[in-house]
């Protein structure tokens, strides 16, 4: 039981601060991960990977996964539930109070510093997971600790996003291909 509150709590937080979005909630995930243990940042790495190719938004596909990781279909439906009440109890207040929201300029001001605070956590979540797939910190030289497929992968893909204008699935499908052809690991 009281993991199951840990769980709620933990996805509370995360659902409550994490302004700008599903990758606004990464930093927060990296957060649990090294406070807490349920999951590694390579399980994370995967989890954004996954999150990324299946329907719904990624800080949704976190919690759950997370959940589901730490204490079965329960726990899934908990964390879910944790990060969800306070976009829903945001959104019921705001709904009351819209018309005096949209004219107080106090509130635009509020926005406008919360817009590259929440680039910003972004911005560090894209460089650990960056880091994440194209570095290794376990290898002993430096030329050892690149992930060289997973960096020629990335190169391909950004040229080949320039120059075909194709939707993201079918980039995410090759890249899953070429990674069980190649035998591409992250260990």
């Amino acid at each position: 039981m009281m993991l199951l509150l840990r769980l709620y709590y933990e996805f509370f937080k995360a659902g409550l601060f994490a302004v700008g979005g599903g990758l606004a909630t990464l930093p927060f995930l990296y957060d649990i991960s090294d406070r807490l243990g349920w999951f590694t940042h390579q399980d994370l790495s995967n989890l954004i990977a996954i999150s990324e190719s299946t329907p719904g938004p990624i800080g949704i596909n976190a919690a759950t996964y997370v959940g589901y990781l730490t204490a079965g279909p329960l726990g899934a439906v908990i964390a879910t539930l944790g990060l969800i009440t306070p976009s829903i109890i945001i959104i019921i207040v705001i709904a009351q109070m819209l018309e005096r929201f949209r004219s107080n300029p106090l509130v635009d001001k509020v926005f406008y510093g919360l817009r590259p605070a929440s680039t910003g956590l972004i911005a560090a979540a894209g460089f650990l997971v960056f880091k994440n797939a194209l570095w290794s910190s376990e290898a002993l030289s430096i030329l050892s600790a690149i992930r060289w497929p997973a960096v020629v992968l990335a190169v391909v893909l950004y040229f080949a996003i320039k120059k075909w204008d194709k939707h993201p699935i079918w980039y995410l499908a090759a890249s899953a291909v070429v990674g069980i052809v190649f035998h591409f690991s992250a260990l």
